[in-house]
């Protein structure tokens, strides 16, 4: 276990003086903390020491910490947003019911283990604080800063340090043929050097060609917002939009979709409507017909039947009166 260094109790907070010396000796590779005493002394310390002061001096301090205890069954993580260089102090605390001593402490970022001389352990109680410090003045030095506390059950503690996140449309922006857009990304409290958009053309990010002024203008009325205006718009400027940040840290972007749809596109319901109404109509009126024609053949046989009884009530008339003619003539004789 790496021995327990500076004063038996809470972290106590560094003068802001220290930052400028405790980077030089963090550079340097010389083993230095503030409970050692005075720094040492070398002409290569001082040397690097006048440009260190002057370059870091105006960076503003960033602190944050995480609590963990022996009964910790979850991963403990906070997120820091960063924006432009920074000095950093993370502190990771430990509550613990066993032997202090017992307990290994180490660093890492990433997987890869940080030298024990940039980082501080101090006891109060039951309780550890480890302190990391350092500068982040590039993107590489971004990203995941884990604390370990290795007793009968490991505990860890990280830090993830990124860039601010964008924020866009999440649903698909909807519009028509002919029609104009506007695609709009913003960064909550955050100022973005330089921003940049771009078109999905299949799994490629293609830039869009801001010098067709006839369509697109892009623009923005804060530092942390852009805006790209499309115009005349077809159903080809459907697809993928990207809107890209750049800081001094890292980049970061948003991704936005957006739904061109011709005229015809909404009038499909009501034209499939009409056409179900027309298919009804037109069912009803065979179905009319229909009865009516079985209606109608039963009266024509009617009619038949009527004029053919007519027509058996006349024979039988003649025939009755034959006779009677024929006993006129004999009563006659």
């Amino acid at each position: 276990m790496r021995a327990l260094t500076g004063l038996r109790g809470p972290l106590a907070p560094r003068a802001p003086s220290a930052w400028p010396l405790l980077l030089v000796c963090l550079i340097a590779g010389t083993p230095w903390s503030l409970a050692d005493g005075d720094p040492p002394d070398s002409a290569f310390t001082n040397l690097v020491g006048e440009e260190m002061m002057t370059k870091y001096s105006n960076l503003s301090l960033e602190t944050h910490s995480i609590s963990l205890t022996d009964k910790s069954s979850m991963l403990v993580e906070k997120n820091i947003t960063l924006e432009k260089p920074s000095n950093m102090e993370l502190t990771c605390q430990f509550t613990t019911s066993g032997d202090l001593n017992s307990i290994n402490i180490t660093w890492r970022k990433g997987d890869e283990l940080l030298e024990n001389n940039n980082y501080l352990i101090n006891a109060s109680g039951n309780t550890l604080y480890t302190q990391y410090t350092f500068t982040i003045i590039n993107s590489k030095q971004m990203g995941s800063y884990s604390c370990f506390f290795e007793e009968e059950k490991e505990q860890k503690g990280t830090f993830n340090i990124k860039v601010p996140e964008l924020h866009g449309k999440h649903k698909p922006l909807i519009t028509y043929v002919g029609d104009s857009t506007v695609l709009v990304c913003k960064c909550e409290h955050c100022f973005p050097t330089n921003w940049t958009w771009y078109r999905s053309n299949g799994s490629v990010q293609v830039p869009v060609d801001v010098y067709m002024n006839d369509k697109y203008v892009i623009n923005g009325k804060h530092a942390n917002e852009t805006r790209l205006k499309i115009m005349h718009l077809s159903e080809e400027d459907g697809g993928s939009y990207w809107c890209h940040a750049i800081f001094q840290l890292g980049e970061s972007e948003e991704h936005i979709e957006l739904v061109v749809l011709s005229f015809l596109v909404p009038l499909k319901p009501f034209l499939a409507i009409i056409a179900e109404v027309i298919l009804l109509v037109a069912f009803i009126l065979l179905c009319e017909m229909y009865t009516q024609k079985k209606k109608k053949h039963p009266e024509e046989g009617k009619e038949f039947e009527q004029i053919e009884q007519l027509k058996s009530d006349d024979s039988n008339g003649i025939e009755n009166n034959a006779p009677r003619h024929r006993k006129t003539e004999s009563g006659n004789q």
